[in-house]
């Protein structure tokens, strides 16, 4: 194999690319800025709404924050090869675009605002992404040898970059658009014939990520975990199983509802998932701007924490621990354990692992807190580097704008 062949291969390696040195992580920088521009070339024509919906921001809007993101903590910061040491609040130097960056910073304007505001023309943001990219990697190859906190803020952009394309199609989901560019569908959901559930016997796990390389903050740091015996699903929940609950009346019954979750139901008026339209003969959702019948056999998706639990009350069953997903997805793949079609909530509320670093810029929007919720594994949206079993992220349990679904456990 030819060291370019296997430099391309490398940059969709989620353990590879956590190690990444300079040259590897430049082609995947590039690699992550292509699919931005690919982004942007099919959201700039999307119309304006005249009601934008509250929980998100305008498409173009997002893609801007691949190029400003690098350049406020690469380019434009002078502390930069201090990596996680580096303070948040360290000074900076001047935005190549002022205007622009000012028109970026989510402080500079309430969200409401960032819809009414004119964007900026699809010329003005791709020379902005062109050169923010290049100032990057102008400085990246000044960078010597795999030092992790000189090449800290390289891979943070990174692995932004890469989440950034995860929120863009939950946008577009979100304002009823189509997404016309093939490669930016993600890869589509299987319909699988259901498998028993897998038992486990009681033992012990590694939670979290080992020191070196690039490690998220929500991973930080490997420690041991005690799991008492369990049983888990094989794979996640399907819309057929999802569908018998609303045929039951759950959304009707508060008795298989948290006091928070029967909150959001009254809140909200929901009678079903989002985007879901009726379950009878296959599911009927909105997805790609369109009405589209789905299989029942592929796994439910854009379901909120309160929902995965109000299922799991009404089965009799209950979501899994983090240590039991991590155990069955290192241990299960043989037995059929199946994952990556959607990332699945956690029992638990977002804690922060023993001897965690607070990061300079923080990737999740949900900090580690109680009242938020812990997501594991990947999505069919996720980019293929960062689709790895044990990816962690928080959100809010009300979140279901992503592209989240859920398994259970035996009581």
């Amino acid at each position: 194999m030819s060291h370019s062949i296997f430099q391309s291969a490398d940059i969709h390696d989620p353990a590879a690319m956590r190690r990444a040195g300079p040259d590897v992580l430049s082609l995947a920088l590039m690699d992550a800025r292509n699919r931005t521009l690919q982004w942007l070339g099919s959201v700039e024509g999307m119309p304006a709404r005249l009601s934008p919906p509250l929980d998100a921001d305008p498409p173009v809007w997002l893609v801007g924050q691949a190029g400003r993101i690098q350049e406020l903590w690469i380019a434009r910061n002078p502390q930069r090869a201090r990596g996680s040491a580096c303070p948040s609040d360290s000074v900076r130097l001047a935005s190549i675009d002022p205007v622009l960056d000012w028109w970026l910073d989510p402080l500079a304007q309430p969200r409401v605002q960032r819809w009414s505001g004119s964007a900026p023309a699809g010329e003005a943001m791709r020379a902005y992404l062109a050169a923010t990219l290049e100032a990057t990697l102008e400085l990246l190859e000044k960078v010597s040898g795999d030092d992790d906190e000189a090449l800290y803020f390289y891979r943070m952009a990174l692995v932004h970059e890469d989440r950034l394309s995860e929120t863009l199609a939950a946008t577009v989901q979100a304002l009823g658009f189509e997404v016309t560019v093939p490669e930016l569908r993600g890869h589509p959901m299987a319909a699988r014939v259901r498998r028993d559930p897998l038992g486990f016997g009681a033992q012990k796990v590694m939670l979290g990520t080992p020191p070196g390389g690039w490690v998220p903050e929500a991973e930080q740091y490997a420690h041991e975990a005690a799991v008492p015996e369990f049983e888990i699903d094989a794979q996640p929940v399907t819309w057929a199983e999802f569908a018998e609950f609303v045929d039951d009346r759950g959304y009707d019954d508060p008795t298989h509802w948290s006091p928070a979750g029967w909150a959001w139901v009254e809140a909200t008026g929901r009678r079903a998932p989002r985007y879901v339209e009726q379950f009878a003969h296959g599911v009927l959702v909105h997805r790609q701007g369109r009405l589209q019948r789905v299989p029942s056999a592929q796994p439910a998706i854009h379901l909120s924490w309160y929902e995965a639990d109000a299922w799991c009350r009404w089965a009799g069953r209950r979501l899994p621990t983090e240590a039991e997903y991590t155990l069955a997805s290192r241990q299960g793949r043989h037995r059929g354990f199946v994952w990556g079609d959607v990332a699945e909530w956690m029992a638990e509320a977002a804690w922060a692992y023993p001897g965690h670093r607070t990061a300079p810029v923080r990737l999740d929007p949900a900090a580690p807190h109680p009242a938020a919720r812990v997501l594991r594994g990947a999505s069919c949206m996720t980019v293929a580097r960062q689709h790895y079993p044990d990816r962690r992220r928080f959100a809010a349990p009300a979140s279901d704008d992503g592209f989240c679904g859920f398994r259970s456990c035996a009581v």
